[in-house]
């Protein structure tokens, strides 16, 4: 699977809010970049579920994004601190709000990024 992604991941855990209508369950991120992120959580949804995500970042900046579920790996609740990769990771489709908070995670893209500024 590393060679399906066009960026690099950097190691990130930011809370988070998801959810298919609204964001409202609550989990972190595992790594992000700038096309998408892992979303570790007990509460996974099939491949291709699209997703509402509120991103908070460290300084309580808030950034809204759409993205679509890539993959996902159910874990027991017992075990998500012990298993590797319990949960899912999204593919990044739309930045609805603070694109230029997100982008700065992972410093300058490598590639253009696949939701893009021009919109």
């Amino acid at each position: 699977m590393p060679g399906k992604r066009s960026e690099k991941r950097c190691r990130r855990r930011l809370t988070l809010r998801f959810g298919t209508d609204k964001p409202e369950r609550i989990a972190f991120t595992e790594d992000v970049s700038h096309d998408g992120l892992f979303i570790k959580t007990v509460h996974v949804y099939p491949p291709n579920t699209r997703l509402n995500i509120l991103l908070v970042l460290s300084d309580n900046t808030e950034v809204r994004l759409e993205g679509v579920v890539a993959w996902a790996k159910r874990v027991p609740p017992q075990m998500i601190n012990i298993a590797h990769k319990g949960g899912m990771g999204v593919r990044i489709t739309h930045i609805l709000e603070g694109e230029a908070e997100f982008l700065k995670l992972c410093g300058p893209a490598t590639s253009t990024e696949r939701y893009g500024s021009a919109k």
